[in-house]
């Protein structure tokens, strides 16, 4: 009975933000979505299909920096909701500067991408663009909604007060798939700060992971530094993982991919987790600009 009394309150404060997001994209007119087709992107398309109906379009980016299940997955669904999709094909690989990764990388990524996405959205007459950063997003280190803003880029799930555990519930209310699928980041995340990205490592990073999955880790990452792989599953994966047929499996196909070296996070997948280096580098600026 308390079960399905807090159901019915998490439904209720949901429903009111669906209906707050439903008005805000109204207001927009028509929107071009950057749908990546992760679940926020998805809720976000979806909500701007039954808003705006046709005047809603899902512009998707194809690079090197996400994977090629994801475009896949994202094709699936733009397919089975009817809803019109642009693929817009982008040579990251070209980008110097962000393929240098410096600690701005994702501001840099995001700004050259949502400025491609403007001129989509101004050569198919589309008033706006939207992207679906969501509240929860606003407590990591993410550069790149400077670079949403400064573009004047909407984010209408961040707009109402929609958190991540509020618009899963609400794709499943609404049968969406992939309600609870796992987090997921652009490939360029799990590269150290200052590690030169390289179409060889995503490669061998993109393997990696698919590996994990198909060996039934949903969520899990390969961090990558040089050639060495700091894998991270859930803490309560790492029995499973650490079994000596599965472990060696994994150590011998990581070598096949590429990587040298195999390391175990202790701390377990956490989302991120690139971001801690920078978190101690300002803390210890703090310090010093202290003792100044």
């Amino acid at each position: 009975m308390r079960e399905k009394e807090v159901e019915n309150g998490q439904m209720g404060s949901a429903r009111q933000k669906l209906n707050a997001l439903y008005a805000c994209i109204r207001r927009l007119g028509s929107v071009c979505v950057a749908f990546s087709g992760g679940v926020d992107s998805a809720f976000l398309l979806k909500a701007a299909q039954t808003a705006l109906g046709d005047r809603a379009v899902a512009v998707t980016a194809q690079s090197a920096f996400f994977p090629g299940s994801e475009e896949e997955e994202a094709e699936a669904f733009c397919r089975r909701e009817g809803i019109r999709q642009i693929i817009c094909t982008w040579d990251v690989l070209a980008e110097e500067e962000i393929c240098q990764n410096p600690h701005n990388r994702c501001y840099l990524c995001k700004k050259a991408l949502m400025q491609q996405f403007l001129r989509i959205a101004e050569e198919n007459g589309l008033y706006a663009v939207a992207e679906g950063s969501n509240l929860d997003d606003e407590g990591d280190y993410r550069p790149g909604l400077c670079a949403v803003a400064e573009l004047g880029i909407r984010s209408p799930l961040r707009e109402v007060g929609l958190t991540k555990a509020e618009i899963r519930f609400l794709s499943r209310k609404m049968g969406l798939p992939g309600w609870d699928k796992p987090a997921f980041a652009c490939l360029a995340s799990r590269f150290t700060y200052g590690e030169t990205i390289t179409g060889e490592k995503l490669s061998m990073v993109e393997q990696a992971e698919t590996l994990l999955h198909t060996l039934g880790f949903r969520q899990c990452r390969v961090r990558i530094q040089d050639k060495t792989a700091r894998i991270e599953v859930m803490p309560e994966d790492f029995a499973r993982f650490l079994q000596a047929p599965l472990r060696e499996t994994v150590s011998q196909k990581l070598r096949q991919y590429g990587f040298v070296y195999t390391a175990v996070d202790l701390q377990g997948y956490r989302a991120g987790s690139m971001n801690e280096t920078l978190e101690k580098e300002q803390r210890e600026q703090q310090t010093a600009e202290r003792v100044k």
